[in-house]
């Protein structure tokens, strides 16, 4: 069973009481170690003047020397216990018997602590000891004459009683201001828990590590690169797809912490910063590695705080364009190959339903006969069975345009060594033929021929049109990125075709007239796959 973790307010709270508590405590024991030696030494302090006062005094002196004047010293004694708030003065004579007392039936009789000895010997003392009225703090003063003799002993009390009371309130004064204390920290609490929740957004610090954490693992796991500076220009966060490009490119592999400007001297995030408003798109050169970025200010409360530039080597997005001409170049070709197969079902079908078999059947023959030597013409030639497979696409996607369309492969074709060669061929012969169909389409003759040599390792492939041709001055242009005379969106296709052609490191040659059809002749090395056995 997972552990239900705590709210932020519970973990405050919590943490306020037990701070408040341990405080308190701690102050407790403090101040009642103080309070009691102060009250106890005051106490001390007190019985010692009051016995100190009593021994001096005359009419104890006489009352000790003089049995007629014994009377005296009960009175006196009483006189001062109650002025002085003490709990006993006790008045003895050297055999320690009592001439005062604050019960008159124990006068006379021997004082009860066992604690007298020294003063009886002639030396004051203190000490905490129980007797008749209870336990009490004691003070003893010897009497003297005026020979400086010693004639008997003074002995004031002060019960225990008024310690433990003080310190009881004390107690009490303490528990009341910790609870005041427990209160008022529970309530700032609460206030404080509130207002780092209104921060935050309402989440909880789990959470926001959960956020954290997935975050990160989120930028280290996408394929673009991706840098984040804070308001002060300076890296903040950096991915894993960002160094790999930044270690191509020779920089260095910790850029957290440093201005943004010293690492990289040709960025544009502080001026995206500067007017708040994002870039996309766009070509940038890192020592000569080249990179397509987007770069967006990251603005909280209408303020921009910082900038975050996404960015992918331009090789990558080059080898991705490729790979989806390719795959629309399948697509096209497997659409027209359908569509092209239900036209001739639907004869079959018409021809079935009218039970005209005799004609059915030379359908059929004539039907299953171009095809077999459609087929055959090209998988006889070309071994590739991707490359064979994509050009007899393109001879069914040509008919659909009502283009007559001949394959002539005048040499065998094997498979190349590498793969990537095939990927190559199908994206030049796609847009090569694409763009001679789409140029015979509104003229008269509509034709489209293309022959394939192979020798020696060199492979040639001619495209010939009857088209509308081009003026001279434009043949330089069409391999532009973006160019193209078709209307926006367009313009790619012999892009890519002069790119496929420098990888496989080729030359293209164009011959065209103005209303006269186009020649394009491509010229590459193609390594076929060695046989086994080799």
């Amino acid at each position: 069973m997972k552990k239900k973790k705590l709210k932020l307010s519970t973990i405050i709270i919590l943490f306020v009481c037990v701070v408040v508590l341990v405080s308190l405590v701690i102050t407790d024991l403090l101040i009642t170690r103080t309070i009691n030696d102060n009250i106890e030494a005051n106490i001390e302090e007190k019985a010692k003047i009051v016995s100190r006062t009593v021994a001096h005094s005359t009419i104890v002196k006489s009352g000790l020397q003089n049995q007629e004047k014994e009377d005296s010293i009960q009175e006196y004694a009483l006189d001062i216990q109650e002025s002085a708030e003490v709990l006993f003065v006790v008045v003895m004579d050297m055999e320690g018997i009592r001439k005062s007392h604050p019960d008159p039936d124990r006068i006379g009789r021997h004082f009860v602590g066992g604690d007298e000895k020294d003063v009886l010997e002639g030396r004051e003392s203190l000490s905490i000891s129980e007797g008749t009225l209870g336990k009490s703090v004691r003070a003893f003063s010897p009497v003297y004459n005026e020979k400086h003799e010693q004639i008997g002993a003074v002995s004031v009390g002060i019960s225990l009683k008024s310690v433990e009371e003080a310190l009881n309130q004390s107690h009490y004064n303490i528990l009341l201001g910790s609870a005041l204390g427990i209160i008022v920290g529970i309530i700032g609490a609460i206030f404080i828990a509130r207002y780092i929740k209104r921060i935050l957004f309402g989440l909880e610090p789990f959470a926001i590590a959960k956020i954290l954490e997935e975050r990160n693992t989120m930028l280290q796991s996408v394929h673009e690169g991706v840098v984040a500076v804070n308001k002060d220009t300076t890296i903040s966060l950096v991915n894993k797809s960002a160094l790999k490009i930044f270690n191509k490119a020779g920089l260095s592999s910790d850029p957290i912490g440093m201005p943004i400007k010293e690492y990289m001297p040709h960025t544009r995030l502080q001026r995206v910063m500067e007017t708040g408003k994002p870039e996309l798109d766009e070509e940038q050169t890192i020592n000569g590695v080249s990179i397509l970025v987007n770069r967006v200010p990251l603005i909280v409360n209408d303020e921009v705080v910082g900038a975050i530039s996404t960015f992918r080597d331009k090789t990558e997005v080059n080898q991705l364009a490729e790979q989806l001409t390719g795959v629309k170049s399948y697509a096209e070709a497997l659409r027209a190959q359908s569509h092209e197969f239900m036209n001739k079902l639907h004869v079959i079908l018409g021809l079935v339903k009218m039970k005209d078999y005799s004609h059915l059947g030379r359908y059929v023959k004539e039907l299953v006969s171009f095809r077999v030597d459609e087929v055959s013409r090209v998988t006889s030639k070309v071994k590739d069975p991707a490359l064979a497979g994509f050009i007899m696409g393109k001879l069914s996607y040509a008919r659909e345009k009502n283009v007559r369309l001949t394959i002539e492969c005048h040499d065998f074709l094997p498979e190349p060594r590498d793969p990537a060669v095939t990927h190559e061929l199908i994206t030049i012969i796609g847009n090569l033929l694409d763009n001679s169909i789409d140029a015979t389409i509104g003229c008269e003759e509509k034709e489209v021929l293309m022959e394939v040599f192979f020798e020696d390792g060199q492979l040639e492939i001619v495209v010939t049109d009857t088209g509308i041709g081009m003026p001279d001055d434009m043949v330089d242009d069409i391999f532009i990125k973006g160019y193209s005379s078709k209307g926006e969106g367009r313009g790619y296709g012999l892009f890519l075709v002069k790119e496929s052609i420098g990888k496989l490191n080729g030359t293209l040659h164009v011959e065209s007239k103005e209303g006269s059809g186009t020649t394009m002749i491509v010229q590459a090395s193609y390594k076929e796959e060695a046989m086994k056995g080799d």
